[in-house]
């Protein structure tokens, strides 16, 4: 893999640093200190304004526009639905006797910047050096509030070094700000104004109609008299602080947002509700806001953290990527999900993927059930578009988009939209995983189950029977792999679904005898049929899933052991990434994969294949896959660790926590890649944890790399919180809080308290 590390940050256990300003590097830098709070997000950008090179991004989960394509065919879609920029309502503008702070022109020393994982908290210092000799010191700090997802804190420190002067500020929130694909701003404004101390706009999306409120508070060191301003899209407030030679004033801006989804709301009561909840921030200091904050990030580090000794970049790169999770996603808003970049950029315009239950689930479900939950809630809220989607493909039951906002079909490529089609079994398998792990059947009986009837159905009527081998599977495919178009019986998909139709026959026969009633509402509610229960059970006990024997290979689709061979490792580094460089056909006449499909399942249903089985697979699928997706190292690097590869298996790590803070893939300026964040846990969890969760109980076969001299992480398993500490001697596991559990440990049963268990590392490891 030809991914070179750019690194400029410093390494910090606790924290994102840059020192020094690059303007190169500045879009980077803006995904890597962005901050959210699943509610909302913005870039690491320049509040004050930046000429430069910069993409000032505010975006807010599920809040989206929408754009008609030209399709015709049935079946593929006719318009598009994605994030959309939305207001800057960090805008400030600082002007001093006439000069305007702008860093693309503005003289300045001793910048820095810190994203704080403690605190959480970004924050800007340096100093500008005005025309005249004068020095100003700033510093200028942001927050999204982890525990009022509507509120947002911006403070902006001045300390003048050798003046006493005064300066302007003009402070606003701005629905000009340009979506960077369209090339415009996307809003119209639809009333503005200041009321009871609070300066507000509201906007609308000028398509979809989706109304948003900004307004904010001021509070200062010294007695403002601001002064509002007003234009299009925009209102603020200008106003002069009287700086002292040595002496620091400062400003903090309390900004409150919410939003409608329902176009047809009498936009009266979102401001009304604007209003009320600026009233309500504007009792709070920012030293409440700042406490509540570090407080909530206090509590997460207690039980999410993972230690790393011997590995500085590591430490940081793991705990940075448990930052970005939490601030993408916590559980506050049932119904939201986890687009590819988060809130950090425009990039997969803000679309959620399979990744999200094949990736991303893993991690709450051990560190945030409660957020595991809200992302099954989002495919059960949206199941009424799933099952238009599978109507528009002529199917029955539930068609779950490949890419998504709002539960409809947002990805315009024909053959990913309608082709691949392991999306429905990502969430099968979501729902089963989550359910095994926490023993939350009530959700499986009140809403999952109703779910699989309509997935089932769906693969159902898409499959068809084989002419010669009278076997059932899925034709006209593409599978994870992404470099097979338009194949026949993609192992991967033929095998999720198996175990798709079978989970949904053992989830209804268990319904019918423990929950009867529920049953029978089921029943009444999704009108399901015995003939489809029985028609149901012959697909999955026929099911197609190709295998050659002798090898004991999983052979990806029919015909691919046939396909022309390319070494991968002579095609040249310019060459990358092959979508930039190779004609678009080309890419797809080769046994080349870009990540994996059939170790892909091997690792989600991995009890269910021996060690030999994972190593022939592993040694035939590895040397002809490319990686070109940033989520495919790190299943590699699993796999690569539970059979034996050690150094391969670290070789695959090294990039893994680190991928946007060093900037691997070179894209990191488009924003994060949140889903290879998640990756990136599981590398160490599942890697060297040799954690596995698909099992009767969770279970652990830790190894311990080269390079560390210990590591520690948590889990939370059916209620209770496990330590586990790897060192070069032992490994031990304690019930932090929650009682007690059962476990394997190295294939025995274990069983965890608060005094704990310590085993010696590796034992019974080849059992």
């Amino acid at each position: 893999m030809a991914k070179v590390a750019d690194k400029y940050l410093k390494v910090d256990p606790w924290a994102v640093i840059e020192e020094g300003f690059d303007p190169l590097r500045n879009r980077t830098s803006e995904s890597v200190f962005s901050v959210g709070n699943e509610y909302m997000g913005v870039r690491g950008y320049a509040e004050e304004g930046y000429s430069g090179d910069s993409l000032p991004g505010s975006y807010f989960n599920g809040l989206h526009e929408q754009l008609e394509i030209g399709n015709h065919y049935k079946g593929m879609i006719r318009s598009l639905r994605y994030m959309v920029n939305a207001v800057d309502w960090l805008h400030t503008r600082l002007t001093v006797e006439g000069e305007q702070l702008d860093l693309a022109y503005s003289q300045i020393s001793d910048y820095s910047r810190r994203l704080d994982f403690r605190t959480g908290t970004y924050s800007r210092q340096f100093i500008w050096l005005l025309g005249s000799g004068k020095k100003l010191r700033l510093t200028f700090t942001r927050l999204v509030s982890m525990t009022d997802s509507h509120l947002g804190l911006q403070q902006v420190v001045l300390e003048p070094l050798n003046f006493s002067g005064d300066v302007e500020i003009c402070t606003g929130l701005d629905f000009g700000s340009i979506h960077e694909e369209r090339g415009q701003s996307m809003w119209r404004s639809l009333r503005s104004g200041v009321q009871d101390g609070v300066t507000a706009i509201m906007g609308s999306t000028l398509n979809t109609g989706n109304k948003q409120f900004s307004g904010f508070v001021l509070q200062s060191s010294q007695e403002l008299h601001p002064t509002k301003v007003e234009r299009e899209r925009f209102i603020g407030q200008t106003f002069r602080l009287q700086l002292t030679q040595g002496k620091q004033d400062s400003y903090t801006k309390l900004a409150v947002h919410c939003r409608d989804h329902e176009a047809s709301r009498h936009e009266d009561a979102l401001w009304n509700e604007g209003l009320e909840l600026a009233a309500a921030v504007s009792k709070r200091n920012e030293a409440e806001v700042f406490a509540d904050q570090s407080a909530y990030w206090s509590g997460i580090w207690e039980t999410s953290d993972i230690l790393i000794e011997g590995d500085p970049e590591n430490q940081q790169g793991i705990r940075f990527c448990i930052f970005q999770l939490y601030q993408t996603y916590h559980g506050d808003h049932p119904g939201y999900n986890i687009g590819a970049k988060g809130l950090t950029g425009e990039a997969y315009r803000g679309l959620a993927f399979w990744d999200t239950e094949s990736y991303c689930l893993p991690f709450y479900i051990f560190n945030n059930p409660k957020a595991a939950k809200s992302l099954l809630e989002f495919r059960y809220k949206t199941l009424p578009e799933a099952m238009e989607r599978a109507k528009e493909v002529d199917c029955e039951g539930a068609c779950y988009p490949i890419a998504t906002i709002d539960g409809t079909e947002s990805c315009d490529l024909w053959q990913h939209s309608n082709l691949q089609l392991h999306v429905g079994t990502a969430v099968s398998y979501g729902i089963w995983h989550y359910v095994k792990n926490t023993g939350d059947r009530e959700f499986l009986y009140s809403k999952g189950a109703e779910m699989l009837i309509q997935i089932s159905r769906f693969y159902a009527t898409r499959g068809q029977w084989g002419q010669r081998s009278g076997e059932y599977g899925y034709f006209g495919v593409m599978g994870p792999d992404e470099f097979q178009l338009m194949v026949n019986n993609n192992c991967y998909i033929n095998l999720m679904a198996k175990k798709m139709f079978e989970f949904t026959l053992e989830t209804l026969a268990g319904m019918e005898t423990q929950v009867p009633d529920a049953y029978a509402e089921l029943i009444r509610k999704t009108g399901l049929r015995t003939e489809e229960l029985t028609d149901w059970s012959s697909k999955a006990e026929h099911m197609r899933i190709p295998l050659e024997p002798d090898s004991g290979v999983y052979e990806e689709h029919d015909g691919y052991f046939d396909l022309p061979h390319i070494d991968i490792h002579s095609i040249p580094v310019t060459d990358f990434p092959l979508y930039s460089n190779w004609s678009y056909d080309r890419i797809y006449r080769y046994d080349m994969i870009k990540q994996p499909d059939v170790l892909m399942f091997m690792f989600l249903y991995n009890g269910e294949f021996s060690r030999e089985a994972k190593r022939a697979n592993y040694d035939y699928y590895e040397p002809r896959c490319i990686h070109e997706s940033s989520l495919s190292p790190s299943i590699h690097s699993i796999l690569a660790s539970e059979i034996g590869k050690e150094e391969e298996a670290y070789q695959f790590f090294e990039f893994a926590t680190r991928l946007d803070l060093d900037n691997y893939n070179r894209n990191t300026r488009e924003g994060l890649h949140i889903t290879s964040i998640a990756a990136a846990w599981m590398n160490i969890v599942y890697g060297f944890g040799g954690m596995r969760s698909d099992g009767e109980r969770l279970s652990f076969r830790p190894t311990l790399p080269q390079r560390w001299t210990s590591y520690s992480f948590q889990v939370t398993y059916e209620g209770v919180l496990l330590g586990i500490t790897v060192n070069s001697g032992h490994v031990s596991f304690k019930a932090l809080r929650g009682g007690t559990a059962s476990i394997l440990v190295y294939g025995q049963q274990t069983k965890v308290d608060a005094a704990g268990t310590v085993l010696p590392l590796g034992e019974g490891m080849m059992a």
